[in-house]
């Protein structure tokens, strides 16, 4: 998923804080089908309005605005709903060697930690592409055999 920060990050002014009750948001959000909304909403709240998103208020105001019902999100944040998928999604983290976010994961191979330059990410992407482009998704059993071009196919018989 990708997230755009209008404003860019004040690092200055955030104040560090237990995303947990965030986590489980996002899990409610994306079974509701606002997941991106939701995650666009929590980083601009955290990380360009420095905003503490471990407050109650804060999420069931950031859940409202991406349109999902109050009610429901406050009862979701009151309860236990979701524990176990953000959980699973720590000891996820923790496999595959996460200390610390901001962390991204690039095509289940590479991975990138904390905040760092444009340049990293767009020297990844390339990696990540040229990769993907040299990949081949079949493996040939054999070169030869048959043939179609232009609406004909021949069989090269002695391949039988």
């Amino acid at each position: 998923m990708a997230v755009q920060i209008h404003g860019g990050f004040r690092l200055e002014t955030m104040k560090p804080t237990n995303t947990f009750a965030a986590h489980r948001l996002a899990q409610y959000a994306k079974e509701k089908g606002k997941l991106d909304d939701v995650v666009e909403r929590l980083f601009f709240a955290y990380f360009t309005e420095s905003k503490r998103i471990s407050d109650r208020a804060v999420l069931l105001d950031i859940a409202e605005a991406a349109g999902l019902d109050r009610s429901e999100t406050e009862a979701v944040l009151h309860g236990g709903r979701y524990t176990e998928q953000v959980r699973n999604d720590e000891a996820e983290a923790a496999r595959l060697g996460v200390r610390g976010v901001p962390f991204f994961v690039l095509n289940g191979k590479y991975a990138i930690s904390g905040a760092q330059p444009v340049d990293v990410f767009r020297r990844a992407r390339e990696t990540v592409w040229e990769e993907k482009q040299q990949a081949s998704p079949l493996r040939p059993l054999a070169d030869e055999g048959g043939t179609c071009t232009d609406g004909n196919c021949s069989i090269d018989e002695s391949v039988r």
